[in-house]
């Protein structure tokens, strides 16, 4: 009993040390530990560079998320904003409102000579010193703009070789300050003024939206305040940048193109009663005078141009296109 007891005990002991020593490497364990221990490590790289993606994914969308809330808040502009996007930044919002005051006070004189009556008058000088005003702003943006936005791709180029030449970011804002013609000169003008009482260069970029509202200044001050946050590659962001611009700008001419047989459409059934109008009163004066002469005519003149008013106005938007 004893000799099988010791041989028992013996087996079991050899077969304890054969499962630590022998199975593992029969059964391909440590091979397998050491692939996922090279696995891990091969893949510590990439998910690095995962992480950061998802960083700088995170910080887009906030970036993003802060635009709609700046959209949001910024529907009712100022006016003294407003004259500065108009580049009448000299304009104070007294000066403005003087300049509509005389403009309501030149309708309203006019539309006594033309023998109107007084609510004629008061409407013509309600049109006159409100409206005529704020479309000539809203012309003088729009046309600030489009200047702003034809120089504005070759601006990022500039300083996308400036910064593959070695020059610092704020280097490359101020050649293109020195260089472009305007608006964009006087608005990298205000980032470099703006960077210069020590705010920080991002934050001075971001702030080009405000004063030229058009989502390719947006676009400009995103790139420049993410990199200035993580860092990375800001030359190729802004190549890749300037190539959006140029596509955008390429969408937007062929957008007017396809839309000029429906803007020749609309300006030709805008015109048609004014110009009979003109040549009605032409053949026949006294026919057609009592439009301003009686009341009633006053009346059914006055319901005419607010219902064409209307219809340009869903003609306009019918035509025109946002991308």
């Amino acid at each position: 009993m004893q000799a099988l007891a010791l041989a028992f005990l013996a087996a079991t002991a050899l077969g304890g040390l054969a499962w630590v020593f022998i199975y593992p490497l029969l059964s391909g364990e440590r091979k397998a530990e050491s692939r996922r221990a090279s696995i891990a490590r091969n893949d510590a790289p990439a998910r690095q560079a995962e992480k950061s993606q998802r960083s700088r994914r995170e910080q887009v969308e906030g970036s993003l998320k802060e635009l709609d809330a700046r959209r949001k808040k910024d529907k009712t502009v100022a006016l003294s904003t407003r004259l500065a996007q108009a580049g009448l930044g000299t304009w104070t919002t007294q000066k403005f409102w003087i300049v509509s005051g005389v403009f309501g006070a030149v309708g309203f004189v006019a539309a006594f000579v033309i023998g109107g009556s007084p609510l004629g008058a008061v409407v013509m000088a309600f049109g006159t010193g409100l409206g005529l005003p704020r479309w000539m702003l809203s012309y003088l943006k729009k046309r600030r703009e489009k200047a702003f936005l034809k120089a504005l791709p070759d601006a990022v180029d500039v300083i996308v070789r400036g910064i593959k030449a070695g020059l610092p970011l704020f280097e490359s804002i101020k050649v293109v300050a020195a260089d472009s013609p305007e608006p964009l000169r006087s608005e990298f003008n205000a980032i470099i003024e703006t960077q210069t009482i020590g705010m920080p260069l991002g934050e001075a970029c971001g702030r080009l939206y405000e004063r030229m509202p058009v989502p390719e200044a947006n676009f400009f001050g995103i790139v420049v305040a993410i990199q200035q946050k993580s860092g990375g590659n800001l030359s190729e962001a802004l190549g890749n940048l300037s190539k959006v611009l140029r596509d955008r700008k390429k969408m937007a001419e062929k957008i007017q193109a396809m839309s000029t047989e429906a803007k020749a459409s609309a300006g030709i059934i805008g015109s048609l009663p004014p110009i009979v109008m003109l040549l009605v009163w032409l053949s026949t004066p006294d026919y057609i005078s009592l439009l301003w002469t009686h009341h009633i005519g006053q009346f059914m003149l006055v319901c005419c141009v607010g219902w064409m008013s209307i219809g340009i106005m869903v003609m306009k938007k019918m035509i025109n296109f946002d991308f």
